[in-house]
């Protein structure tokens, strides 16, 4: 079956739904309901998948199906896990201590995963600033920093990762990404640094006061999530899960259709919820089922209307100008909308069957190919609020805590101005060979870093007029 441009139409209505129905005012409280976005996903959803069904046969909707599985069950184990855990006290929300706090995060995400990290620290980062105005850059630079560009160390980090994990990218391959890492990350937190210094300035003095005098030092409560935290990591990279591929050829065993991966994670989930401490998950947390129920219910119409769509760019593919660069764009790129972890396995089966450009090979593509996709796919995924599954659950927890967190456009044009320049400048500094490319690089970095000065300036002179 050969598709055409229009059967991407169905997943770019979702996009819009998305994007617009919050905004419209006849639609925006009809669209808070999880069953209007459930209608919505099914609306469109659904169609396609008989679509695909009947004409590329059960197995691609199949694959697509157990991948949402996957996708949901790590997110919902992970949710659940972290919602028991409770880092108790208030420090001042100062830019410094936010600062580390995102720090800490960012190092954690390739460890537990950017979604055990983000919910992890995002509810008490909110705590920390509850006393303060300025907030919603905190959330947005979370959503940077924690839910993605953070987890590129290892194939725990990311999901695109580990999909190149169980491909046969050996497990200590990306900690060879550090020094992107590092950049990306040390630039993110310089800028999120002189922002924060710049909004703290203009607090209102009574929230100032209220956060120096609601002083309480940390400590952590539900701590004995921790093991189900580990039990979690340990299902991700050791156990099985449903073989798809051997189900979609006939060959599968009965251990193939067995998701013992999932069942691990869910169990440990259970009984984190079971058994853990209430008072940190229902009183410190505020636990609540809402983020992960915005997100099940959301990308079940992202999956399958993406199902062409990713069709589509297969068919496409040997039409596009693919070297070391354009690899990063076209799969970041499409990482911010598609879902960054089966862009990631588009392009990386793409580029085993290009011509070599010479170098070495892992897992049977050029590692110059494999760098630029992995860092695409990881990075990203910030872009929009749809790019990786922890997005959406760091912005329904902070509007659950009060937080007015920008519409999707919103969303996207705070990503253009923070976080898309730091990434351009690391394409032109690791990625782009040209000499013009590096000086390019350096550059935007030395024009980021001025813009920092300007905004920490600013602050100064701010703090002086109301000393």
């Amino acid at each position: 079956m050969h598709l055409q441009w229009w059967s991407i139409l169905p997943f770019a209505a979702m996009l819009a739904s998305i994007a617009v129905l919050p905004l419209v005012p006849r639609t925006a409280h009809w669209w808070e309901k999880q069953s209007s976005q459930l209608a919505v996903a099914l609306v469109l959803g659904v169609p396609v998948a008989i679509w695909m069904w009947v004409g590329l046969g059960w197995q691609v909707v199949f694959a697509s199906v157990v991948e949402y599985g996957q996708f949901i069950a790590l997110l919902l184990a992970l949710f659940i896990v972290s919602g028991g855990i409770f880092l108790k006290g208030d420090i001042e929300a100062t830019p410094r201590n936010n600062t580390l706090f995102l720090a800490v995060g960012g190092v954690l995400a390739s460890f537990i995963g950017t979604t055990g990290a983000a919910m992890l620290l995002i509810r008490p980062l909110l705590n920390t600033n509850h006393e303060r105005r300025y907030r919603v850059h905190t959330v947005l630079f979370t959503i940077f920093v924690v839910a993605n560009c953070g987890g590129l160390l290892t194939p725990l980090g990311d999901p695109p990762l580990f999909l190149g994990f169980l491909r046969g990218v050996p497990f200590t391959w990306t900690f060879s990404l550090v020094w992107e890492w590092a950049f990306v990350l040390a630039m993110l937190l310089a800028a999120y640094f002189a922002l924060d210094t710049y909004y703290y300035a203009q607090e209102p003095a009574v929230a100032v006061r209220e956060d120096r005098e609601e002083v309480e030092p940390l400590g952590l409560r539900g701590a004995s999530n921790l093991v189900w935290f580990a039990v979690i990591i340990a299902a991700v990279a050791l156990a099985p899960s449903i073989d798809a591929e051997a189900i979609e050829s006939g060959h599968a065993t009965a251990m193939d259709w067995v998701p013992v991966r999932e069942i691990l994670m869910l169990s440990a989930a259970y009984c984190s919820y079971r058994f853990g401490d209430k008072r940190a998950r229902f009183e410190d947390n505020q636990f609540a089922w809402g983020p992960i129920a915005e997100v099940a219910t959301l990308f079940i119409g992202i999956f399958l209307t993406m199902i062409p769509a990713l069709h589509y760019l297969d068919e496409v593919a040997g039409s596009l100008p693919l070297n070391e660069v354009t690899f990063f764009v076209f799969t970041g790129g499409l990482s911010s909308v598609l879902d960054n972890a089966p862009t990631y396995a588009t392009f990386f089966e793409m580029a085993g069957q290009v011509a070599h450009p010479g170098g070495a090979t892992v897992a049977g593509v050029p590692e110059i190919y494999l760098v630029s996709i992995s860092l695409g796919a990881v990075l990203c995924g910030a872009l929009t609020y749809i790019g990786n599954g922890p997005n959406f659950m760091v912005k329904s927890v902070a509007e659950a805590r009060g937080v007015e967190m920008p519409s999707f456009g919103g969303y996207i044009a705070n990503s253009f101005t923070y976080l898309a320049p730091v990434l351009a400048a690391m394409v032109c500094l690791f990625i782009a060979d040209p000499l013009w490319a590096k000086a390019l690089g350096g550059v935007a970095v030395v024009l980021l870093l001025g813009n920092n000065l300007r905004l920490l300036r600013h602050a100064r002179r701010l703090e002086l007029q109301d000393a």
